[in-house]
């Protein structure tokens, strides 16, 4: 069942298009992932979905209640970690999430918030002496204390070491076995990758595509890139190359001195007749790698362009 429905979202500033043709839905309970290019519109979609922005065009709903209607009854249902969060550095952890839980009527209590964001230990620490992993686990610990049905992160995780990241990511999985709903934006591959059950790819305000991780890395090709690392150097790696060339499985080869890759849609039935070879000859493969394909992959293969910062 869906709990957000966007249909159409255009919003330009001036004579800059941000946003210019966006539609998808949320299903209750999904970590739902939007990434793209710098510039690409996902702040923009985020801020117009949270009725921080309004869009130029297009329909917003959100469990069956619009921003015209019913702006009151949405804030209550919503929580948002923006990418800038202003907290309040003089109090202490605790301080400032009751003071937010003092806004709702139905708010969680701060300890549980803590031990959600596992800030417990940091409860009584001033926000200015706070790590930034622990500020960002705080920003998120606000925008669950009203205890609402959809959470939107805006890149969560940027800037962060990649122990505080992982830490990140354990609060988003424990949101969905609460069931709760998360919109999250961000410039990490692999965190799309692993926490999404749907990923949104954006590029010039429009979805470029839209899937499962899974789906969108089985639909970019069946290819898999095998790398080998031969003892016996380069005449090693060129008479491989030759046999792998002459195998229906293997698309294409590349050597670089004693390396060879090859990307075929057979990877194990591949090797085996390449080991069948170096067996043979009595060459020694020092090191063998299958890679598969990657979310990264499929953004360069969608958009174009090297995934930046």
């Amino acid at each position: 069942m869906s709990i957000l429905e966007v249909k159409g979202l255009r919003k330009s500033f001036g004579t800059v298009k941000a946003v210019e043709e966006i539609s998808f839905s949320v299903d209750a309970g999904e970590v739902f992932t939007i990434i793209g290019p710098n510039g690409a519109g996902k702040t923009t979609t985020l801020e117009m979905i949270e009725g921080m922005l309004e869009p130029d065009s297009g329909t917003i709903v959100i469990n069956g209640l619009t921003w015209d209607k019913n702006a009151e009854q949405i804030k209550y249902i919503i929580g948002v970690q923006p990418q800038s969060s202003a907290l309040f550095e003089l109090l202490t952890v605790q301080e400032n999430l009751e003071l937010f839980a003092s806004f709702y009527p139905n708010s969680k209590q701060a300890a549980e918030v803590l031990e959600m964001i596992n800030l417990t230990d940091h409860r009584g620490k001033r926000v200015k002496s706070l790590s930034g992993g622990q500020r960002q686990r705080l920003a998120i610990g606000l925008a669950m204390v009203s205890d609402p049905q959809i959470i939107f992160l805006d890149e969560p995780t940027t800037g962060l070491d990649p122990q505080a990241r992982r830490n990140i990511w354990d609060i988003v999985l424990k949101l969905k076995g609460l069931g709760k709903t998360t919109i999250l934006t961000t410039h990490y591959m692999e965190e799309a990758e692993k926490l999404s059950d749907r990923v949104c790819i954006v590029d010039q305000g429009r979805i470029v595509t839209l899937d499962t991780p899974a789906k969108l890395i089985d639909r970019l090709t069946k290819e898999r890139e095998v790398r080998l690392f031969f003892q016996d150097g380069e005449q090693a790696a060129i008479d491989t190359e030759g046999v792998a060339k002459e195998q229906p499985t293997v698309v294409r080869t590349a050597r670089e001195g004693s390396a060879l890759k090859l990307w075929s849609v057979q990877p194990e039935e591949t090797l085996y007749g390449i080991f069948g070879f170096t067996k043979e000859r009595g060459y020694r493969v020092e090191q063998v790698s299958i890679r598969e394909m990657s979310l990264e992959d499929v953004f360069i293969a969608f958009t174009g362009k090297e995934w930046r910062d």
